[in-house]
């Protein structure tokens, strides 16, 4: 106790005070330790937990980008849809007009128009078409229409603006024809419900199933040589004075976007 008396007691309070706090820093370093053990666990879930925000906050970054540039690439493939189509139809019709043009140049004697066919017959009783050209372009009733493939019909109604086209398939029509192998004649007619017969073939005349059937010219309502079939069945009785045969023609009437009106032939 005489050694303490000679020291100021604010700095041996000090002393006691800073000895303290390390016998309490030890006591309590197992507690510290085991603490720290317990909350290991625990601070790695939360750390994992965290990370794994992080990561879905990415993800969904991810996402978003991937849908921005999901949907440019559909608008890109929606565009090259669309100029495909437009290619496509250019091309079809660049094929049609090609078609003409070599129609035209191997019937120099016809004065041909295109048109396109602008309506059908709803009701499917009358076979017809409606095309874009009438009265005030020239068009007048009577004028055959034709594609490259062959004979379509004719005008049987003008508008201004417009005209009907009656098919050869309808019942009401009748084409004079002939068999170009045999050179046999007939009368080509529509048949109800559509397709075409060629009667009035006199007996013993050559008419075989494949013979190409062509307009004769007789009568003068349509020009010479223009295809309108092929036989595909031939009835023949000798008790009767004709044959008939019917035809299958080379025209697809329900198909037709676009023909030919034969304004003028020789």
């Amino acid at each position: 106790m005489s050694r303490l008396k000679g020291i100021p007691a604010a700095l041996l309070l000090l002393f006691i005070l800073a000895f303290l706090a390390l016998e309490v820093t030890h006591l309590l370093k197992p507690v510290e330790n085991v603490v720290a053990q317990l909350f290991f666990p625990l601070q790695r879930s939360l750390d994992s937990l965290g990370e794994r925000f992080t990561n879905v906050g990415r993800h969904f970054q991810d996402l978003e980008t991937l849908r921005s540039q999901n949907e440019e690439l559909q608008k890109l493939v929606d565009q090259l849809v669309i100029e495909n189509i437009r290619l496509r139809e250019a091309e079809i019709e660049n094929i049609t007009l090609r078609q003409q043009l070599a129609f035209k140049e191997a019937n120099p004697d016809y004065q041909l128009v295109s048109a396109q066919v602008i309506g059908h017959d709803p009701s499917n009783v009358l076979e017809y078409i409606t095309i874009d050209w009438g009265s005030g372009d020239g068009i007048a009733v009577g004028m055959p229409v034709v594609t490259s493939q062959g004979l379509v019909g004719r005008v049987v109604e003008t508008y201004p603006r417009s005209s009907r086209v009656l098919f050869i398939t309808d019942a009401s029509s009748s084409v004079n024809a002939l068999i170009q192998n045999s050179r046999a004649t007939g009368v080509v007619q529509g048949k109800p419900g559509g397709g075409v017969v060629m009667r009035y073939i006199q007996q013993g005349e050559e008419v075989k199933v494949g013979d190409l059937i062509l307009t004769s010219g007789l009568g003068g309502n349509f020009p010479r040589r223009l295809v309108i079939g092929q036989v595909t069945a031939v009835r023949q009785k000798d008790i009767e004075l004709f044959q008939e045969a019917e035809i299958e023609p080379t025209v697809d009437f329900g198909h037709l976007e676009m023909v030919m009106i034969i304004t003028d032939f020789e």
